[in-house]
């Protein structure tokens, strides 16, 4: 049986390269060969065994690749053709797909719903760590990705982009709006990016990690806020006139943030959150305004599927975005211990990783 190298969850602590079977395919799906991949912060959390997955899994939900074989019942590809696949990969027939909520597809058992059920590459199934990776459903999964475009400007497509820009979105942005986005890691930087692309005139940026700052400027941020020489809050505040933002993005996942992002509301503002929290979150009286200030707050999974894929490289291709900076590092396949090791560790300014196979 032909084999290929992959990056697999041993135990916690240990995600090493070995060599599994190629995956075998069904009629609804395709084996993609991977051109290039990344590491997310999810897939350190399950290094660190934070997040549960099942041992000897292959990690990685990223995928940038070639169609290598095609099921009978997959049509209008071809073998040879360069897609892409988010990172959620919906079915297009489930309960929650057909009320349009993609990204919890299968998440419905007779215990009630589950969360990320949309989530199958690294989670549920083999991931794209490897030489090649079997994609699910493949008529609403595979996005042909259009000619021009190399692999480095779409990597950010099938999970870090379409999360940040649906913070853009949840929280729709309007034209002329006040944005503050809590933290300026990848995701963040792309909600940024999303609340200029959605209309958004001032965009106010949080985040104390100098090179982030000036990405977060790079891509969008008219004001940055170093919470570490300023309370947020406060500067937001005499930025804002005392008015606050109208939509806030918490892009870390931390109660302070959460605060912070609810605290610089003003009255009938929303809060999109697009934190992965850890614990019990706790909403204070006072920053709630006692469920009197006309508050929305909204929370989304990464959208996913085909659609989602296309209009996604659409901005890419217009130019009026460009996520290619965020990649600051690159690693062969074989050497993908080293690169988890280097972005695990948050060292050398690493913001995303290239994994080459």
């Amino acid at each position: 049986m032909p084999r290929m190298k992959a990056a697999i969850f041993v135990e916690p602590g240990r995600i090493v390269l070995d060599e599994k079977p190629i995956p075998d395919i069904g009629p609804l799906d395709a084996l993609v060969r991977i051109t290039t991949t990344t590491i997310c912060g999810t897939d350190v959390h399950i290094l660190k065994g934070e997040y549960p997955v099942a041992r000897g899994l292959t990690i990685g939900h990223e995928p940038v690749g070639v169609i290598e074989k095609l099921g009978s019942a997959v049509q209008g590809y071809h073998e040879g053709q360069r897609v892409i696949a988010g990172a959620i990969t919906p079915s297009g027939h489930s309960a929650a797909c057909l009320c349009g909520c993609h990204s919890q597809d299968g998440a419905g058992t007779k215990h009630g719903w589950k969360p990320l059920g949309g989530w199958r590459f690294g989670n549920t199934i083999d991931g794209c760590q490897a030489e090649f990776v079997r994609v699910p459903d493949a008529l609403a999964n595979l996005a042909p990705v259009p000619d021009g475009l190399t692999d480095e400007q779409v990597l950010m497509c099938p999970d870090i982009m379409s999360t940040g820009f649906s913070g853009a979105e949840s929280g729709r942005i309007r034209i002329g709006d006040t944005v503050a986005v809590f933290a300026q890691g990848p995701i963040g930087l792309c909600a940024t990016a999303g609340a200029r692309l959605m209309g958004a005139t001032t965009i106010i940026a949080v985040e104390s990690v100098p090179a982030r700052m000036e990405m977060a400027r790079r891509m969008g941020a008219d004001h940055v806020v170093d919470f570490t020489r300023a309370d947020p809050v406060e500067e937001i505040m005499r930025l804002t006139d005392g008015r606050g933002v109208d939509v806030s993005i918490e892009a870390l996942g931390r109660q302070e943030t959460f605060e912070a992002a609810l605290r610089v509301l003003r009255p009938g503002g929303t809060l999109s959150s697009l934190g992965v929290y850890s614990g019990d979150l706790r909403i204070p009286l006072d920053g709630f305004l006692a469920g009197l200030g006309d508050h929305t707050i909204r929370t989304t999974l990464c959208p996913g599927g085909k659609e989602r894929m296309r209009r996604l490289m659409e901005a890419i291709a217009s130019g009026r975005v460009d996520t290619q900076p965020l990649v600051t590092h690159r690693f062969k396949l074989d050497r993908i211990e080293e690169a988890y090791d280097l972005f695990g560790h948050q060292r050398d300014g690493v913001l995303k990783v290239a994994i080459t196979p």
